[in-house]
């Protein structure tokens, strides 16, 4: 991979703009980011804009993280001053975990919205929430949750969505959906990596050989059993680009001459672990609250 990750089509700058825009019509962001990954799946370049912004953070595909990790997070996105958000909660789009908890929040707002209104002689109305986040952080698989049904297009590659639309959930909710956004340049190497790993990064544009190496040195320091119960390969020391190809041999990914087809391997462990085949994994580890580390 090179030093830096260059994926900022057309698209994404004008969505970015227009995100800019819109803030002034919405009441509450809600910012979703990756469970496994949630300081890399964060947008310094949204992040900017949600200064001022009533903000709500969501930790989306808790399923695919660990538990633990997860509650780390939660607790360092609520009580650090470095995320001034007004609540952060874990999601399962999915299931539906944390749906419920997520829609009190929001009505929280509405309830701080039309109390303001009142005081200014205005009517009640509904809450406008902007749902935004890096590609592929399920923002359309969580606005369908939300509103019941396949309201907005979902894909497990990033860029599905590419236009911004409104989806009321409801008589008082309604939800801006927006393209997913990257930055132009994400100069930050292990940053790209965990990135493209998690399928927030179009996969045409980075090396998935590389990719999938490295997503198997996270799977050796944090879960070695995964690749046991998985694959049926032991970590003996070796290099992970030869980790790679004895599983590639063992899922019979093989060339003319019983050469081991390195491309499709990767291709195969990067997709299994983004479904969650290789058990629950976090890439990136809580920073210690001050009054921890004291």
């Amino acid at each position: 991979m090179a030093e830096k990750i260059n994926w900022f089509p057309g698209h994404m700058a004008k969505a970015l703009r227009e995100a800019e825009e819109n803030l002034k019509l919405v009441d509450l962001v809600i910012e979703l980011r990756d469970a496994r990954i949630p300081r890399s799946s964060s947008n310094p370049s949204l992040l900017k804009l949600l200064e001022e912004q009533e903000r709500i953070i969501a930790l989306t595909k808790i399923d695919l993280a660990l538990p633990e990790e997860t509650k780390k997070w939660l607790a360092y996105l609520e009580e650090t001053s470095e995320e001034s958000c007004r609540a952060a909660l874990g999601i399962n789009a999915v299931s539906g975990r944390g749906k419920d908890k997520l829609i009190k929040l929001i009505h929280r707002v509405r309830q701080s919205v039309n109390q303001k209104r009142k005081q200014k002689g205005l009517n009640q109305r509904s809450v406008r929430a902007m749902v935004a986040g890096v590609p592929n952080s399920g923002k359309s698989t969580l606005i369908n949750l939300l509103a019941g049904g396949g309201r907005a297009k979902t894909g497990s590659r990033p860029g599905v969505t590419r236009g911004q639309q409104w989806i009321k959930v409801g008589d008082s909710i309604e939800l801006l959906d927006t393209p997913g956004l990257l930055w132009p340049d994400i100069t930050d190497k292990e940053m790209g990596y965990r990135l493209a790993i998690c399928g927030s990064v179009n996969p045409d544009v980075v090396d998935r050989e590389l990719l999938a190496c490295r997503l198997l040195d996270y799977l050796r320091e944090k879960s070695t059993q995964a690749l046991q119960q998985r694959y049926g390969v032991a970590d003996r020391g070796e290099h992970s680009y030869d980790l790679l190809a004895e599983i590639g041999r063992k899922r019979g990914c093989l060339q003319s001459g019983g050469r081991v087809d390195r491309q499709r391997a990767a291709g195969i462990v990067l997709q299994e672990f983004q479904e969650g085949k290789l058990g629950r994994l976090t890439l990136e580890k809580a920073p210690q609250q001050a009054s921890q580390e004291e």
